[in-house]
């Protein structure tokens, strides 16, 4: 009987220890974050590859917001991203966005690089200079097939006139 308790009181400690790294996990995610700290601009990209809702928006590698939505325009046929921006940042109208990656295979995120007009986007407003997403399958595949012309022999230099002064070195 002493066995069963050992092991009930055992089977509480575990589930008591999982909920508490639960409940730190959704303190430290962004999951708890409400739309109301923060104000949305949006960005339009010809490929948004590798980029989801939910992806980061950093400024100098800082975070300052998330993407929060992506969707297709009809008139345009870019992806257009709308970004969910803290409150307590104030961007530049000529604010630049890219997408770029975190390292060679990391994940993908949306950076920007403030301008210097004075005047700052506010809700709804668009970002208007963008750098779309650079598939590294593609720059891959333009390196394997330009590089088939590489190995041909090129014609020899002609030889230098034998007016010129030559130098020699004792």
């Amino acid at each position: 009987m002493s066995r069963n308790a050992i092991e009930t009181i055992m089977g509480a400690v575990v589930l008591v220890i999982a909920g508490a790294f639960v409940a730190f996990a959704y303190q430290n995610s962004d999951l708890g974050q409400s739309d109301q700290a923060s104000y949305h601009v949006t960005a339009d990209f010809s490929n948004v590859g590798g980029v989801s809702r939910g992806s980061d928006v950093r400024i100098g590698g800082v975070k300052i917001g998330v993407v929060d939505d992506m969707t297709l325009r009809s008139d345009t046929y870019q992806a257009q991203l709308r970004l969910a921006i803290n409150n307590d940042v104030k961007l530049p109208a000529d604010t630049a966005a890219s997408i770029v990656g975190d390292g060679l295979l990391g994940s993908k995120f949306v950076a920007l690089q403030p301008g210097a007009d004075e005047r700052m986007l506010g809700q709804g407003e668009r970002i208007e200079f963008t750098q779309s997403s650079v598939s590294l399958e593609e720059l891959i595949g333009k390196f394997v097939f330009s590089a088939g012309g590489v190995d041909k022999e090129e014609p020899a230099a002609p030889a230098a006139s034998s007016s010129e002064p030559s130098l020699s070195v004792p």
